[in-house]
């Protein structure tokens, strides 16, 4: 399974993968807004917002994105190990 993380903390982008690694998942995490974002984003099974850490702009590029994909969207609102743990939880198992 591909997940796309969008939002979070640069600092625990490693972690991130980490966590989407031992649920079986590779995952691109996008902390920052970048050019070619679209582009980059390619076609994932799933995609988690963390909304506290992610702008407004970012978020409706990427909802526009996943709707047009048909990509499950998962939002979480804190950006903490705990909460990606929990999304994959839900989604992953």
């Amino acid at each position: 399974m591909s997940v796309v993380i969008i939002g979070g903390n640069e600092c625990m982008v490693c972690q991130y993968e980490k966590i989407c690694k031992a649920y079986g998942c590779k995952a691109k995490v996008f902390a920052k807004e970048r050019s070619g974002f679209k582009k980059k984003l390619g076609s994932p099974d799933l995609m988690i917002l963390f909304t506290n850490t992610v702008s407004h702009k970012m978020v409706h590029s990427a909802v526009t994105e996943a709707k047009r994909n048909r990509i499950q969207i998962a939002r979480a609102h804190s950006s903490s190990a705990a909460a990606l743990t929990s999304v994959l939880e839900n989604y992953c198992r």
